[in-house]
């Protein structure tokens, strides 16, 4: 794959638990392009979200290297890497992580205004995704799918080269799931973001195009079982 927006090189991960190693990653590699929709499928435990937390610079790599625009995370200070996930990278969590006391117009807008940017997008991704009337309320009189909707908005308000997904609709039913992954799929291909999904389920790594499962700390081709 020529010139990937995002690697792993031989990358390897483990963490010590009574006194053994347990191995999460073991020399992973892979390349995703620009542009791409992946979703990494694995079970609970299997390694998907450390994988996910490497990509964005929030964890390092025992071994190999993670690079992210040609730029490896791993050789980067704590500060350096917050910077560049504040410039570069969106993030989509299960359980919404939205400030509470900031308004969804400003927990939409607190990207741009890290980056001493207009605020003006905010107000568009509210509208795309249907609530431009909502702007002034608290996360708290939300329902679980608003509050994603919410969180779609803000991962994508600065223009992010990558956002990280880590079980978007774990926490909606069915239906406000498809509509969550519907809206995701929908503005990462008009922004031509690329936008790699965690999940244990092959409903949701259906919206991808390339899906690779996790197990055993390795990454293979397909979808395998759903979890």
């Amino acid at each position: 794959m020529p010139n990937p927006i995002a690697a792993l090189e031989s990358v390897s991960r483990h963490f010590h638990e009574g006194g053994r190693e347990h191995r999460v990653l073991d020399k992973v590699d892979l390349e995703i392009a620009a542009g791409e929709r992946l979703a990494l499928l694995g079970a609970s435990g299997s390694g998907k979200s450390t994988l996910l937390n490497l990509l964005g610079g929030i964890d390092r790599p025992d071994q190999g290297r993670v690079l992210v625009e040609a730029t490896d995370l791993a050789g980067l200070s704590e500060h350096r890497r917050t910077l560049f996930r504040r410039r570069r990278i969106g993030f989509v969590y299960q359980f919404f992580n939205l400030i509470p006391t900031l308004t969804v117009r400003e927990n939409v807008a607190l990207p741009l205004e890290l980056l001493g940017q207009a605020l003006d997008p905010a107000d568009a991704l509210l509208e795309q995704v249907g609530l431009a009337d909502r702007g002034d309320a608290f996360p708290d009189v939300l329902s679980g799918g608003e509050q994603q909707r919410v969180a779609l908005a803000r991962a994508l308000a600065h223009r992010p080269a990558l956002v990280l997904a880590d079980e978007p609709t774990g926490n909606l039913d069915a239906r406000h799931g498809r509509a969550v992954l519907d809206l995701l799929a929908a503005l990462t291909r008009e922004q031509g973001t690329t936008l790699v999904i965690v999940t244990h389920s092959r409903a949701v790594s259906g919206y991808c195009e390339r899906v690779l499962s996790l197990e055993d700390g390795r990454l293979t081709q397909g979808g395998g079982a759903e979890w």
